[in-house]
């Protein structure tokens, strides 16, 4: 089975030049890499025409072995390459492509390959080969990308060229952070990885997996399932939406702490309004959410402080994200702690902690690492971070993208972390509930409509 490993440039040339420490030839490679994307290849063609377009380097190389595969399968084929391969064994499997090679020509075929650039990309495309790209984006084709998209930089999702959008993105050897980080991923179409026999580094991040969830215990009760408490603030409609969530995501009992009536809360939830640190002192608590509608008072940093102090494991999203800082934090075991930040969230906490960093994830890793807290830093390209290393995840629903999505995700969250107490799988689950319960909903759903697809999505998980 191929790993999910997420490879930098560097981590993937090293990765290749350990396999080829180990015996295996760069040739012995590239034709791992040509005739597993050539499978491929040949399955969306189904016998039709193939256009390859091949650029100098070894993902050109990849490319003639692509080529030489379909055509030894009865596929019509031709090669596009504005310039001739570069290296010796790009030369090679030139050399064995026993079709038509053209340096200019009309991209006219049902499916077009493009194998002009791989993960090596350092610099914008230009000339011939911009030229092609502007042609294949307004070809009328079925697109395949073999590795990263040809104008896309492997490590940043950086358009450096005339952006394609493809029907097929055939990874090789390992998945590469363009593949999964916006706006990048957006056009690559369905993404399928090409296994080549490679060993990446333990601590690189990694794709996610669907996870395996179970029904309680056959002697379990309320609290053995887990007793979330909900904390509430000014505004009454995003703790309200979190607790919908919570309930029906595996957590025996969710209890709601506010001050506020909720005459359109559910019957089932219960509804707590004596002084906070006095209902967060009960020992039977598995985990705490606050955020959602806590408003960024003097009153609210107050509730966010009690709900640290209490010790609990905790889910910290929206407003509590504003509010936290280090003065707050030194109340609670940071280990204990998960925020989930969306890009401005995540914005205030790196502002709040003196962190930097270029992407999402370096900027995720670096929160964690600075405070010990795990952090979920959501959005179409979600990332996770903590103590267990870091988990991208496969792209949900664009619907999702809806006032309240993620107060149902922090709801989701506390309720899985309040049945097992890891707060890392905890999120994890959590993003597949959330992805599972989109599918699940109409188009144009609201986030309650999500809140009540949430058991549903639980289901599909057991």
């Amino acid at each position: 089975m191929p790993s999910e490993a997420i490879l930098t440039v560097d981590q993937m040339r090293a990765a290749e030049q350990a396999a080829m420490d180990s015996g295996t030839s760069e040739w012995d490679l590239m034709q791992r890499a040509g005739k597993g994307a050539g499978q491929w290849v040949a399955r969306m063609a189904a016998g039709r025409a193939v256009c390859v377009l091949c650029g100098p380097g070894n993902n050109g190389g990849d490319g003639y072995v692509i080529a030489e595969f379909l055509r030894a399968q009865g596929n019509d084929v031709k090669v596009i390459a504005p310039k001739p391969p570069g290296s010796e064994t790009a030369r090679t499997a030139r050399d064995i492509f026993c079709g038509t090679v053209l340096e200019e020509g009309e991209l006219d075929a049902p499916v077009i390959v493009d194998c002009l650039f791989g993960y090596g990309l350092s610099r914008e495309v230009k000339w011939a080969f911009a030229v092609l790209l502007k042609e294949l984006e307004s070809a009328e084709a079925f697109k395949i990308a073999v590795d990263v998209p040809s104008s896309i930089a492997s490590d940043t999702g950086e358009a450096m060229g005339p952006v394609v959008g493809y029907d097929l993105t055939l990874a090789l050897g390992a998945w590469k952070h363009a593949h999964v980080t916006m706006p990048a991923m957006a056009r690559m179409g369905m993404k399928r990885l090409v296994d080549i026999g490679l060993s990446p580094p333990r601590d690189a991040p990694s794709l996610s997996q669907a996870p395996r969830l179970s029904a309680p215990a056959a002697d379990a009760h309320k609290y053995r399932r887990g007793l979330l408490a909900v904390v509430a603030g000014e505004m009454p409609g995003a703790p309200i939406l979190a607790a919908q969530a919570a309930m029906r995501c595996g957590a025996g009992y969710v209890k709601l702490f506010s001050d506020h009536s909720h005459p359109d809360a559910p019957v089932d939830l219960v509804i707590e309004d004596g002084p906070l640190n006095e209902g967060l002192a009960d020992d039977r608590i598995a985990a705490v959410l606050i955020g959602p509608g806590l408003g960024r008072s003097e009153a609210s940093r107050q509730r966010l402080e009690q709900a640290l102090a209490c010790g609990h494991r905790a889910i910290l999203d929206a407003d509590a994200l504003h509010l936290l800082d280090a003065a707050l934090l030194e109340r609670a075991d940071a280990r204990k702690i998960v925020v989930t930040p969306h890009e401005g969230e995540l914005a205030a906490l790196c502002k709040a902690f003196g962190i930097a960093g270029n992407t999402k994830l370096e900027r995720a890793r670096a929160l964690h690492e600075a405070t010990g807290m795990s952090v979920l830093a959501k959005g179409p390209d979600t990332v996770l971070v903590g103590a267990e290393g870091a988990k991208f995840f496969p792209r949900g629903s664009s619907w999702l993208s809806v006032a309240g999505s993620g107060d149902v995700l922090a709801g989701m969250a506390a309720s899985r972390l309040a049945v097992d107490g890891d707060g890392f799988s905890a999120c994890e689950e959590a993003v597949w509930l959330h992805h599972e319960a989109a599918r699940l909903s109409k188009p144009a759903f609201t986030a309650s409509e999500l809140a009540d697809n949430a058991a549903a999505a639980l289901e599909a998980f057991l």
